[in-house]
């Protein structure tokens, strides 16, 4: 039997989730609190890899962190422009 793969179609929907269920930490990570951005891919990973049903490999760890960073990114500038 084929194991779950991990691409963006999967990937998005749960760290959209997760920066939700964690706003609090979402927003230290934009106050750059010390371990806001460890909780917030501990919680990344831990989501895909339920959403999975298996281990993540090394690679799709590191693409969950990137992914989340990305997104993380892309609301500081949503929230930084002007109405």
């Amino acid at each position: 039997m084929q194991q779950p793969q991990l691409d963006l179609e999967v990937l998005d929907p749960v760290l959209r989730q997760v920066l939700s269920d964690h706003s609090e930490k979402t927003l230290a990570w934009m106050r750059t609190e010390h371990g806001a951005w460890g909780y917030l891919a501990g919680q990344g990973v831990a989501a895909t890899r339920q959403q999975l049903g298996r281990q993540l490999t090394d690679p799709e760890r590191r693409m969950v962190w990137s992914r989340l960073w990305w997104w993380l990114e892309q609301l500081k500038l949503r929230l930084r422009e002007p109405q």
